[in-house]
């Protein structure tokens, strides 16, 4: 058997995709065939590249820096004593989370995309200063608990930040589409990284309280004062480290999510909006159905986005990505419901702070996911490329970011904190 796998290697050795797909049928013969005939076809290019791929002697490699490591320390640090303030200067903490959740995280982590993009400090003093007119400007809105504007501007604000935290991870490259691109990917990562982090963290919670317990000690308010209130700002910071320095620790989970959520998800909008028709629902005066449609078309927009990761085209991929197109035409359908329906509020009820931030993101949106159809329609019919669709994703961050930054401060000056 071995004998004649040394043969096929060898009549194969210009055949790229056959020896790939022995590779991967059986990685270990393979290799021992290949070392046992290699001297007689070293010669070859292939040969060589394939040599160097199979007996490649990777140096070691440390787990985190110690830059790195010091860098967490000092981050958790930080985050943990901005997260403590309301309780060390007994601030009202709903009010503070609410306004200022996004400060506790989110320039450390600029800070830490700057590092690692190796940006000039002249490059950093923007974003910085945004960040800080950011914090002053959403902490001297005054307080009032009935203010749709308020709302609206602490929803809209950790947006507007997270976006100036993706452009310091772009670096010198922010007008390339692919930049923006690794961008929304490495948060996919980022969330699937954060989730098994949590997971685990309540674990260990649950068991470490349990233990204390047998031994009548009650460990749970301290533990939610000193353990909690550091690890959760450390999960995302030390999350976003690992995913960085491992790209590949996480980075084929995400697309499999999207590629298996697909169909399920093409089959929820179908049965919903056949529900919608059947049932007779009004989605013109139901403000939570305009909620769920609008955080439905961001995961429908994240499905595509991560299905097209190492995205090739061949006729079972192209099923793929004519199933893609059905979730996007539903997507549409359904954007165009809750676009009529705000329209339709608009026109009974008159303008107001939360209409207008709705109906503006809807129609950013769908014109979003009008140019992605388009350009997937263009990669059906084999006249356009998987990076087009991603393209016509990544133009349009810098459209949200100022959208985001327009309601999070300048809705509330115009409607006066209405």
């Amino acid at each position: 058997m071995s004998k004649q796998l040394n043969q096929v290697i060898i009549s194969n050795i210009q055949d790229a995709h056959q020896l790939e797909k022995m590779y991967r049928k059986d990685k270990t013969a393979f290799k021992n065939a290949f070392n046992s005939i290699y001297s007689e076809i070293s010669y070859d290019a292939n040969a060589k590249c394939w040599n160097e791929r199979l007996n490649y002697d990777a140096p070691p490699s440390v787990f985190l820096s110690k830059q790195e490591l010091i860098f967490i320390g000092i981050a958790i640090f930080i985050s943990g004593w901005i997260a403590k303030l309301p309780a060390l200067l007994k601030w009202n903490s709903d009010i503070f989370f609410s306004r200022n959740i996004s400060f506790i995280v989110f320039e450390m982590l600029l800070f830490f995309f700057a590092w690692k993009e190796k940006l000039a400090f002249k490059k950093i003093i923007p974003p910085i200063a945004i960040f800080i007119i950011s914090a002053i400007f959403i902490n001297q809105l005054p307080k009032n608990d009935k203010s749709d504007t308020l709302l609206l501007s602490c929803i809209h604000l950790p947006i507007f930040l997270w976006s100036i935290v993706g452009f310091v991870f772009t670096g010198n490259e922010f007008s390339q589409p692919r930049k923006r691109i690794e961008f929304l990917r490495l948060n996919g990562d980022l969330i699937v990284m954060s989730a098994v982090m949590v997971l685990a963290s309540a674990l260990f919670t649950v068991i470490t309280t349990g233990l204390f317990n047998l031994i009548g000690i009650n460990i749970q308010e301290i533990y939610a004062n000193y353990i909690v209130i550091w690890g959760l700002p450390a999960i995302p910071i030390v999350a976003t480290v690992l995913v960085k320095q491992y790209p590949h620790l996480v980075g084929n989970v995400s697309p499999i999510i999207a590629k298996l959520f697909t169909p399920l998800v093409t089959l929820t909008l179908f049965i919903f909006l056949v529900a919608v028709i059947s049932t007779g629902k009004d989605p013109y005066n139901d403000r939570e159905f305009l909620f769920i449609l609008n955080a439905m078309l961001i995961g429908v927009m994240a499905i595509i986005l991560f299905s097209f990761s190492e995205f090739s085209i061949s006729p079972m991929n192209r099923w793929q990505l004519i199933l893609l197109f059905a979730l996007l035409l539903l997507a549409v359908v359904n954007n165009s419901i809750a676009l009529s329906a705000i329209i339709y509020r608009l026109s009974i009820y008159g303008l107001s702070p939360n209409r207008l931030a709705v109906i503006g993101s809807n129609m950013l949106m769908l014109l979003n996911l009008i140019v992605v159809g388009y350009n997937m329609i263009k990669v059906i019919q084999i006249k356009g490329t998987v990076e087009n669709i991603e393209n016509s994703i990544a133009k349009f961050l810098p459209i949200y970011c100022c959208w985001a930054a327009i309601v999070a401060f300048v809705f509330p000056i115009v409607f006066k904190m209405k």
